[in-house]
């Protein structure tokens, strides 16, 4: 069975062909940059909108990406059920979207963070999380200026079991040292009710191969490996 994933291209994004190299040379599977003004669902089975400052983060992060036609092409794929993740960048256009709830404002340092971190599963029943176990601990780097997720209704999103990935410490303690931008709740990442689209601020296809790692992991796979099983499934 093929499967066959879009990377948008946004003006501005500079993760995206991180992301083509680790679908197509990592984990094996079909991918294609596309422009964002050239994007059409039908082709694809899932869609990631990678890491990057598209337009420039011009009025704010996300808010000009949000109303491309791709999110258009996008919100079909969503409502059919079909995988859709925002990776930093991507996340920010997700929220201002509205694919997802809550915001991502500024880091509270106020300044650009760019650093390894311990991010802990909460949730591994999404598109995106389904080949890992709860609990476990992903080094995965960060590399942002708007990191900061905040949602005025906190006992919702934890009541509908939305918060996929929390920022922790080696020991899966979700403590304020090991929180890198101030995220409500240590919150790293969240989905939608559906479960088949996440936003995720930290950086997984920096994290797919060994050598790249300080510590010699690739836990980044596993958010590429679940997308795929999660297609599978469906098809």
């Amino acid at each position: 069975m093929s499967v066959k994933i879009a990377v948008i291209d946004f003006p501005g994004s500079n993760c995206d062909l991180d992301t083509i190299h680790v679908l197509n040379d990592v984990i094996n599977i079909k991918a294609d940059l596309v422009w964002h003004n050239y994007f059409k669902e039908s082709k694809y089975d899932g869609v990631i909108l990678p890491g990057g400052f598209a337009f420039g983060d011009y009025l704010r992060a996300g808010i000009i990406a949000a109303h491309s036609p791709a999110i258009d092409e996008a919100r079909v794929m969503l409502e059919d059920g079909r995988p859709v993740i925002g990776i930093c960048n991507g996340f920010q256009v997700l929220t201002e979207a509205q694919f997802l709830p809550g915001a991502l404002l500024q880091n509270d340092t106020l300044t650009f963070i760019c650093k390894w971190v311990m991010v802990k599963v909460e949730n591994n029943e999404t598109a995106f999380s389904n080949k890992m176990n709860i609990g476990d601990i992903l080094n995965i780097p960060i590399a942002h200026a708007e990191g900061r997720y905040y949602i005025e209704n906190l006992k919702e999103l934890e009541e509908n079991n939305q918060i996929v990935f929390r920022y922790s410490n080696e020991n899966g303690e979700c403590t304020k040292d090991s929180n890198p931008n101030g995220s409500l709740a240590n919150i790293a990442g969240v989905c939608n009710l559906e479960r088949n689209c996440i936003g995720f601020m930290p950086h997984p296809e920096r994290a797919s191969e060994s050598i790249l790692s300080p510590k010699g992991t690739s836990h980044g796979k596993n958010f590429f490996n679940s997308m795929v099983e999660f297609i599978k499934k469906r098809l």
